[in-house]
């Protein structure tokens, strides 16, 4: 039961900071209408998801070499708070939409930064906390 209010308190935490840090950077790049900041690409999800990937490296090097996370913690950070936070089917869905809408290339942008930023942040936060 204890595992059940940890991951529900972390997904609740995970959710707001994520709907306050896309819809913050949404709010920032929506006004810039030329170049490469379109308001038509998904950039704050982009920056949820990229700084959950740095997020949850950061968090197993730290695990991995200082063991100073308990299952407690595990279900809370990791599980909960950035298992809501990342928003994998909202990438999907923005990346669907922009295809089904015709913006191809900004759609394999996206899917192109999401993936290979997202892996080199969470090598970099691994690396970091090793």
């Amino acid at each position: 039961m204890k595992a059940f209010f940890l991951v529900a308190a972390g997904g609740a935490s995970g959710a707001l900071l994520r709907w306050f840090v896309a819809g913050g950077v949404d709010w920032l790049t929506g006004r810039v209408e030329t170049g490469f900041f379109h308001s038509k690409f998904p950039w704050g999800i982009l920056a949820a998801n990229l700084i959950g990937c740095f997020l949850i490296g950061l968090l197993y090097g730290f695990a991995e070499t200082r063991e100073w996370l308990t299952d407690a913690t595990r279900w809370l950070l990791l599980v909960g708070f950035l298992g809501s936070f990342t928003t994998f089917s909202t990438f999907g869905w923005n990346s669907f939409d922009l295809l089904r809408h015709g913006h191809f290339g900004i759609a394999i942008a996206n899917v192109l930064a999401s993936v290979v930023i997202g892996m080199l942040l969470v090598w970099t936060g691994y690396s970091l906390a090793r």
